[in-house]
């Protein structure tokens, strides 16, 4: 068995790689070791590293409850600091923290690299605390806005940082189900903030998918048809946590590339559905029905790929040497785009109207899925390093 040990290493240094020796992923320092049994074994028992993991999903937490804090008591929020009406002024309390994500991720990267996994997650809570406490102390539309904007420089920084962390302190056969966690803990975050907000109502749930507008309004797109938001949004709620533990169960059965298809096909459906709820030639029953049914099972197939798979699949294939860097780049485009989402969402629903926004959103789901089947390669069950060879240019 040792002189397999020998052969296996010695290939992997004449394999063409994009990574240096020195390299510090997990899975390449590693090697082959022999256990207690006189077996050789690559990967630690996935006992060692779940505590690593469920710490690190608590950046995950922090960021799905800041983005669900305001989106029930927006209404409130702007009669308390005089912006009622002003939906330009709500998109800003939305999205401000999306702008911060933006100004976050483009530093993560280096801060993981310059200052290692650990202190990352300390610095991100920083800025995170201090625009909490300012958000929750302002009584001027502008000190809202800074202290989202603070707030949303710590989702920034922690957010791609918690995937590269749980990608590489996690062992190739549990990868898929840890990266899950990322999700779900999104989810309860995103639970926790209507909880705090609606106490009233025994369980509130409330979630925003961070890259759909669908959810960053909610309560809003359910008034519109005539459906009590609180109820709607403890469906909504549930539906998404139930799609992130299918998820996670799926993940490394199905592979990531499936999950992603059917997610992001589900989520086409959905949308038109939406776009038909809009449609004149639909009972005002049938539009309820169409409008609140369309969008709990878009949360559910946004949960079952579209929402856990990406953060878990970037730090997958990317090499080690610049993983963190290409992760702050891929955020970085992330929060740009969410941040317009947040900000022209309402005002894009009065000037456009409903039909042909979701509409929009139909084509970009199929797009998407076009996107994945001719680039994205399946991860499931692969080393880092596997996935590295499979990656390189064919002679």
């Amino acid at each position: 068995m040792w002189v397999y040990q020998s052969v296996a290493s010695s290939i992997y240094k004449r394999t063409p790689s994009r990574d240096n020796p020195s390299s510090t992923d997990m899975e390449a320092s590693s090697g082959y070791v022999p256990d207690n049994s006189g077996l050789l074994t690559t990967d630690p028992p996935w006992k060692h590293s779940l505590p690593h993991v469920l710490v690190a999903t608590i950046t995950s937490f922090l960021f799905g409850y800041h983005l669900g804090v305001v989106n029930e008591p927006l209404e409130s929020i702007s009669l308390d600091l005089g912006f009622s009406g002003n939906t330009l002024a709500e998109g800003l309390v939305v999205s401000t923290c999306l702008g911060g994500a933006f100004i976050g991720s483009l530093f993560s990267g280096w801060i993981a690299d310059g200052f290692g996994r650990c202190k990352a997650f300390q610095l991100s809570a920083l800025p995170m605390i201090i625009g909490a406490s300012m958000s929750a102390l302002s009584k001027t539309l502008l000190g809202m806005l800074l202290g989202r904007f603070l707030v949303g420089i710590g989702m920034g920084v922690g957010s791609p940082v918690a995937s590269l962390y749980v990608t590489e302190v996690s062992p190739a056969y549990v990868r898929g189900t840890y990266g899950s966690f990322i999700q779900i803990s999104t989810c309860l975050g995103l639970m926790t903030a209507l909880l705090v907000f609606i106490g009233s109502t025994l369980l509130g749930l409330q979630q925003l998918s961070g890259i759909n507008a669908i959810f960053y309004f909610s309560s809003t797109v359910f008034k519109n048809v005539g459906v009590p938001s609180n109820l709607a949004n403890i469906a909504i709620g549930t539906f998404n946590l139930a799609g992130s533990i299918v998820a996670m169960v799926l993940m490394d059965r199905l592979g990531r590339k499936i999950l992603l298809l059917g997610s992001f096909l589900g989520m086409a459906i959905c949308t038109a559905i939406q776009a038909v709820a809009a449609s004149h030639s639909v009972t005002a029953t049938g539009a309820i029905y169409l409008s609140v049914g369309g969008m709990l099972l878009f949360v559910f197939t946004f949960a079952l790929g579209a929402g856990p798979v990406p953060g878990l699949l970037l730090p997958e294939i990317f090499p080690s040497r610049i993983r963190a860097k290409a992760m702050a780049v891929c955020m970085s485009v992330h929060w740009v785009i969410n941040f317009f989402v947040g900000l022209l969402f309402l005002r894009l629903l009065e000037q456009l109207g409903p039909r042909l926004l979701y509409s929009m959103f139909t084509t970009f789901c199929l797009m998407a899925v076009i996107f994945v089947k001719r680039n994205v390669i399946e991860t499931k069950g692969k080393s880092l390093q596997e996935i590295e060879i499979a990656l390189l240019p064919q002679d």
